[in-house]
């Protein structure tokens, strides 16, 4: 995937490369969304529009939908009509710094959901909301 020019792939050949688990947020404001990806954790976006965009972190790709084109599936039925979309999943972004990401998210007016605090599993992390309630937990290894 590393070779693909994000911005410029043609959606059949971006989907016949994808492997591994994917991950796919519904969101009935993808630049919203993605501008909260870009602004506290520093995800850039490619091909943004309206109705999609690809996220990547490292060698993880995410792709944001809008609802209006999932119109056709089964899925959208059964999206909660307001916030927290995203209730007991839990996206975590190692590598990015929580207490930075925390910072960013509450001078932008973002809900910080867990503070940054070290955790005895080895790992430093906060929880952060998305506008739509989408739970990400940026992580590092405790100092």
């Amino acid at each position: 995937m590393s070779e693909m020019d994000l911005e410029t792939v043609p959606a059949e050949d971006f989907g016949r490369a994808l492997t591994g688990i994917g991950v796919n947020l519904l969101s009935p404001d993808v630049r919203a969304l993605a501008a909260f990806l870009k602004d506290v954790f520093g995800l850039p976006a490619y091909q943004l529009t309206d109705d999609f965009a690809i996220i990547r972190h490292g060698q993880m790709l995410m792709q944001l939908h809008s609802d209006g084109t999932y119109h056709s599936h089964p899925l959208l039925g059964v999206v909660p009509e307001s916030p927290p979309r995203g209730g007991g999943l839990q996206l975590f972004l190692f590598g990015i710094n929580p207490d930075e990401a925390a910072e960013k998210a509450e001078a932008a007016g973002h809900m910080v959901l867990e503070p940054p605090a070290d955790k005895p599993h080895g790992l430093r992390e906060g929880t952060i909301l998305s506008p739509e309630g989408y739970a990400f937990s940026p992580a590092v290894p405790k100092a």
